[in-house]
């Protein structure tokens, strides 16, 4: 968006036509609101940027049909000029209509109209410039049929749009919408708006509105036009004495019939603006963030940062900033825009009682109420003052605004002097995302790095580490999974319209699909769905459509509501990341593994609630097939959602499991106390998660998990790694396991019915090696606290033990570890066990069926943190690690 600079923030209001309540539609669902119809349609306006539009930033929506739009918003105007009553210079008029007709000339390039066109809908920015308003109330309105208002003005209608509101046929064949008006429509409103401002006076205002009607439509008769409305408002030799330039241009403007009326575009390039078209520089679109034409966005900077930390009273930083983030701080900051409007007398409230019918029907319908005025379009436009906004941002120092992206070894927070900045970091993150300074400093930063992306993309994931603002979450989500080069022209050129079998479960599945949200619950919401949900069945022709694939599609549509090609482009690299073959025909093979992966970590974990879920027949196939299938969009809402993926982009594909663990641990009480129907009415509505604390206490678990303990055969192979000129993409928590060199120590694949006897994870003995530090200063990886973090538990009996060993690892032989019934017997060895309960435990035996047991056993009596070497100690002798202890003397 462009920059705020001299213009203001605006808003006005109107309301939607309200839809019969006992209608369904054809799906026998109830029928879409207008006001989310209007809402809907309303999102494209916010891509429209250019220097002859004000730009559009925010609708939202309030009761009974309640419509509050926020825009880009100038005092000035043209009927100022008409309030001074006096004519306008010929040079002032060809400028207004040059820079009117590139206005709307770009709004008809992307299917647009005005309509409204209005002296009052003409702003002028502080450089004389024009700027048009209001020239999206057609198009989200649907051409004005979700709205009881026309679209328009009477006295700049077209004589055509005219007679279609007046047209009434008798015969049924005729009960059809009106025809949207087109590019010409406009043309006719802009030669009554220069008309005027040539004659220094408005048209048509000392009569009612029928007669102004009447008197358009009977224009038709005359030969010409404007001589006609300059006799009738008295300016006749005004008209005459213009240039003939103007003359004509007026007369190119004023023709009764479309058919022999110019385009805005033909107009343009009309020999009239000869002599001023020279003065203008076409308009260049913004280069998209990811297209083959970026690389790195051009970053203004002055030519001495040190200036940026004089005191200027003058200077306003804010000012440069977009709209878009400007609307959000102010937001943030307090603004409220329903309260504005009622300060200013716009929503005014009317008592209940005096709302009431007079009379109700049994089926509902009402009589005896008069049309309330206040469901009419007021067009009036409220400045939104910035004032409270600049006070909260008054201390903020200039060079916040322009932060240096060098240094790549702190973060924002740590390297910024304010001491307030620095403390917020630590306070929950739903505080830090209301907190107006905090914002602007991550927003601006956040800013700067992505258009640096893909050259500072270390810096992307080093600062969403600490978190991501709201306002840029979209591009930083695709800047976290990679996307880079030109997305559009990839996904215009994947085949959305021809039919194809998935088609009907699509149309079954969407209106199902987190329609608690406006946006997404819209009509383009819906049309939106099944274009990027189609596009990824067709482009992954191995893959299929499995019910689910819609909510995964939600949180990427939701952030990139205008942008398509991203939301696809996101989605396509995320499900190969975390759900590789999830979408196969036949997936049950990667289910399965998967989740008797999540049952060995949730006992790796959480033991006690292992043994009570697998006791009670609660297994993970019950309950977590939704979660992973759909990555948990399909049980959180969207804001929940959006929390936990900032988490969760930063991790590997084993982050999930984490996720699902410390979703059981919030709910652990519960279920310890449950058996297996009250756990099924349970996960059957889920209870309110604390999102804050699922991230926070995923990521001890996940810190705490060998990397190796969560290997998967079906997981995603290794990349072929390519430098690509931009460094290798990191992963915050851990690299993936699939993706590291494989050798003789790695873990080897284990068929799905032997994986699924053991409870606990096997790790590889690399992992070992790593996590005890074999290869280097100490036996075991300590604690802050001291204590080792891992111990070695080797099983063997003693003779076997004393042949060879880790060095560091304790002998428990299996033989003396455990009662009859499965009880830690009360022995010196069993004593060291106790000792380093709590610490990863790693199982070590010459069969692995031993250490299987072994470790079962260990997790029934409460052991957290169990695991069993792979290949067992055979894995280790060639590695010339095992130690012999020294003979007594």
């Amino acid at each position: 968006m462009s920059p705020l600079r001299d213009a203001q923030l605006g808003a006005f209001t109107f309301f939607a036509s309200a839809l019969p309540h006992d209608v369904c539609g054809s799906n026998g669902l109830p029928l879409t609101p207008n006001s989310i119809k209007i809402l809907g349609r309303f999102q494209i306006l916010k891509t429209m940027s250019h220097p002859r539009l004000c730009q559009y930033v925010d609708i939202s929506r309030g009761k009974h049909e309640r419509l509050i739009v926020v825009a880009e918003h100038y005092e000035s105007n043209l009927s100022d000029f008409q309030k001074q009553g006096k004519a306008v210079s010929p040079e002032k008029v060809l400028q207004v209509a040059y820079e009117v007709l590139e206005g709307l000339e770009f709004m008809n390039k992307h299917g647009l109209v005005h309509r409204a066109l209005g002296a009052h809908n003409v702003l002028m920015d502080c450089k004389g410039n024009v700027k048009l308003a209001k020239f999206g109330l057609y198009h989200m309105t649907d051409h004005g049929a979700d709205v009881d208002f026309p679209i328009g003005y009477p006295a700049y209608l077209a004589p055509e749009v005219i007679a279609q509101g007046c047209f009434h046929p008798s015969d049924s064949s005729h009960d059809e919408a009106p025809l949207p008006s087109g590019p010409k429509t406009d043309v006719w409103s802009l030669g009554v708006l220069l008309f005027e401002l040539c004659a220094g006076r408005r048209l048509l205002q000392n009569i009612d509105i029928s007669d102004r009607l009447k008197f358009i439509l009977n224009l038709g008769c005359m030969d010409d036009i404007v001589t006609v409305l300059a006799e009738e408002h008295g300016c006749l030799d005004t008209i005459k004495d213009l240039p003939p330039n103007v003359l004509g241009l007026l007369r190119k403007c004023l023709l009764f019939l479309p058919s022999k009326r110019l385009t805005p575009a033909e107009l343009l390039r009309d020999p009239i603006f000869s002599g001023i078209s020279c003065l203008y520089t076409s308009f260049l679109k913004p280069v998209s963030l990811f297209s083959s034409s970026l690389r790195c966005a051009h970053l203004e900077l002055p030519e001495d940062i040190s200036d940026l930390c004089k005191d200027d009273d003058e200077e306003d930083y804010l000012s440069e900033r977009a709209i878009d983030e400007v609307y959000h701080l102010w937001c943030l900051a307090g603004g409220d825009l329903e309260k504005e409007l009622i300060n200013k007398g716009i929503i005014q409230s009317k008592p209940p009682i005096c709302t009431l019918p007079n009379f109700v029907l049994e089926d509902g319908e009402s009589f005896g109420q008069g049309r309330d005025r206040s469901f009419l379009l007021d067009d009036t436009t409220v400045t939104l003052s910035l004032c409270q906004l600049r006070n909260r941002l008054k201390d903020v120092a200039g060079e916040a605004y322009y932060p240096l992206l060098e240094d790549e070894q702190s973060s924002l927070p740590q390297s910024n002097s304010s001491n307030e900045l620095s403390a917020t970091v630590t306070l929950p993150l739903i505080i830090r995302e209301r907190d107006t300074e905090y914002q602007l400093n991550r927003i601006v930063l956040f800013d700067r790095l992505l258009k640096a992306y893909p050259y500072k993309k270390n810096l992307v994931w080093k600062e969403a580490r600490v978190d991501i603002p709201p306002l840029v979450r979209g591009l930083a989500w695709a800047a976290l999974l990679g996307i880079e080069g030109d997305i559009q022209s990839r996904y215009e050129s994947i085949d959305k319209d021809t039919p194809i079998p998935t088609d009907r479960q699509i149309e079954v599945d969407i209106p199902r699909c987190h329609q608690y949200d406006e946006l997404l619950s819209s009509p383009q919401g819906h049309i939106k769905f099944r274009r990027v949900l189609k596009a990824w069945v067709v482009s992954h022709p191995d893959l299929v459509y499995w019910q689910g694939l819609d909510s995964l599609c939600a949180p990427f549509l939701y952030l990139n509501f205008n942008n398509e090609a991203l939301a696809y482009a996101c989605m396509s690299a995320f499900i190969p990341k975390y759900l590789y073959n999830f979408f196969l025909k036949d997936n049950s093979h990667v289910i399965q593994e998967y989740l008797t992966v999540f049952s060995q970590m949730i006992a790796f974990h959480d033991p006690e609630l292992s043994n009570h879920l697998n006791e009670i027949g609660f297994i993970p196939d019950l309950y977590a097939i939704p979660w992973f299938l759909t990555m948990f969009t399909h049980v959180f809402p969207l804001h929940k959602i959006f929390h936990l993926w900032d988490t969760l982009l930063l991790g590997n594909s084993s982050f999930p499991f984490c996720i699902g663990v410390a979703i059981l641990q919030q709910l652990r009480d519960r279920l310890l106390a449950n058996g297996f129907n009250e756990c099924i009415l349970l996960f059957s509505d889920l209870p309110e998660i604390d999102i804050e604390r699922c991230v926070r206490e995923s990521i001890s678990l996940f810190c705490w998990s060998p990397k190796s303990a969560t290997y998967r055969q079906h997981a995603q192979p290794p990349k072929a790694t390519t430098d690509n000129g931009f460094g290798k993409t990191p992963t915050y928590y851990s690299s993936e396991y699939q993706d590291m060199p494989k050798t003789d120590l790695s873990r080897e694949p284990l068929a799905l019915s032997d994986l699924k006897t053991e409870v606990s994870p096997r790790i590889s003995a690399e992992d070992l090696i790593d996590l005890c530090e074999l290869s280097s200063a100490g036996p075991a990886k300590r604690t802050r606290a001291g204590k080792p973090k891992i111990i070695a538990v080797d099983i063997r009996p003693v003779d076997d033990f004393s042949r060879g060993h880790i060095s560091g690892s304790v002998n428990v032989p299996f033989s003396s570890a455990f009662s009859p019934d499965g009880e830690l017997l009360q022995c010196p060895t069993s004593g060291i066990l106790h000792n380093y309960k709590g610490c990863v435990i790693v199982v070590i035996s010459h069969a692995m069926k031993t250490a299987a047991m072994f470790a079962a056993h260990l997790v029934k009596v409460a052991f957290p943190r169990v695991c069993i070497l792979d290949g067992g100690i055979n894995k280790l002798k060639p590695t010339g690690l095992l130690t012999v202890p020294s003979p007594q003397i």
